[in-house]
């Protein structure tokens, strides 16, 4: 337990700024600048949503909805692909997390990885995506973009334009001239831009604060307390032999892995201690990539959404690009360079000595207090406002 110990006082003080940068993400960045860059075919928007997604701080479960929402606004189903596999698979706050548990080498490793597998598998689902879309690609069902005879009649849900209009005002919307407007401006986002209020410095910053350490760790913090648990039941259940069988046989270790990773629903960060764990039994660097890669990105629930609205082949695609992915560089990682790079922080762990330094108990201190009142408190207050109406 004090290995595990040590490891939650090592993680904290990087984690608490990886949520930090993440609210940055969040309140600076524009709403609908994810959006904007990533419809249309080709390899142009895979690579975009790669790029986006390596720092983007969403969880296997957050980027869902996420990716789905792209989709409707007119993603193709190869950036959607890229997306979800970019995203979930690290992070700005598992990337600091990494480097303070597994090491610069691993913390560099986690978003080329990512990178390298989202533009294949955007590039192959592209290939083999099944000939029947389920959403317009224009994205007309979400912007009404049609001559104004041709508008549904559901006009809250846009204001319509020709195609040509269409301003580059980020919301997600193509507008009328002003005085063919829809009267219900609350559904509306066609409006002119000075209408607008004005977000000031201060709000955005409490706006980031709020999605870092209030949204964040509730959305991350559960998924960390079960890395955190799995990770201390390997240290004191698993023997330290039990790798021993699999220490020359690199590709039977990672198949291991992965038939371990595919179902386990766990967050790029919830498995860096898991990750720590089973290097500190044996577990070669390179298998310990897969279990970092595929894990995140490859659970029941995505590969359950992903069939149902992309397809089995695009589904099939995004699979193989994952495990080729994670196979390929592991097997970098084990055969080709050397293994110290990616052992010493975790041997630096397990033969730890002290306990820590005032900040990282500090650290430690604010964490424990921000996971209690995310998942605690917050749930026991949103229990308590249900059961009042």
């Amino acid at each position: 337990m004090e290995e595990v110990l040590h490891l939650i006082n090592e993680m904290s003080p990087f984690l608490l700024l990886g949520f930090l940068f993440a609210g940055l993400l969040h309140a600076f960045v524009p709403q609908g600048f994810y959006r904007r860059y990533l419809s249309g075919k080709g390899v142009g928007p895979v690579a975009r949503a790669a790029l986006i997604g390596v720092p983007l701080p969403l969880c296997s479960c957050g980027v869902i909805p996420t990716a789905m929402s792209l989709r409707k606004q007119g993603a193709s189903r190869g950036a959607v692909a890229s997306f979800l596999i970019a995203t979930p698979q690290t992070g700005v706050d598992s990337i600091l997390a990494t480097a303070a548990m597994l090491g610069i080498p691993f913390a560099v490793m986690r978003p080329l990885v990512a990178l390298v597998t989202a533009l294949f598998g955007g590039v192959l689902v592209d290939k083999v995506a099944d000939d029947e879309e389920e959403y317009n690609d224009s994205g007309e069902e979400h912007c009404c973009c049609h001559h104004q005879e041709e508008k549904p009649s559901v006009e809250e849900h846009c204001c319509c334009h020709h195609q040509e209009e269409k301003p580059s005002v980020e919301e997600h919307c193509c507008c009328h001239h002003q005085e063919e407007k829809s009267s219900e401006e609350e559904h509306c986002c066609c409006h002119q831009q000075e209408k607008e209020p004005a977000t000031t410095f201060v709000a955005k910053m409490r706006k980031a604060l709020n999605f870092a350490f209030v949204e964040m760790v509730e959305d991350i913090g559960k998924w960390l307390v079960v890395g955190l648990v799995v990770a201390a039941a390997i240290t004191i259940a698993v023997p330290d032999e039990w790798f021993v069988a699999f220490k020359d046989n690199t590709l039977l270790s990672m198949l291991l892995v992965l038939v371990i990773s595919i179902p386990m629903y766990v967050c790029a960060t919830g498995s860096i201690p898991i990750a720590v764990a089973l290097m500190a039994k044996g577990l070669t660097p390179g298998a310990a990539l897969v279990l970092l890669m595929a894990g995140p990105a490859a659970n029941f629930a995505s590969i359950l959404v992903l069939r149902a609205k992309l397809g089995t082949r695009s589904l099939i695609a995004y699979l193989a690009a994952i495990v080729t992915g994670a196979i390929a560089f592991g097997c970098i990682i084990d055969w080709l360079l050397p293994r110290e790079w990616f052992m010493s922080n975790v041997m630096a762990i397990t033969q730890h000595e002290g306990s820590g330094t005032p900040i990282e108990w500090a650290c430690t201190a604010l964490l424990a207090i921000l996971l209690i009142y995310s998942l605690v408190i917050q749930r026991f207050k949103g229990h308590s406002h249900e059961h009042k109406h």
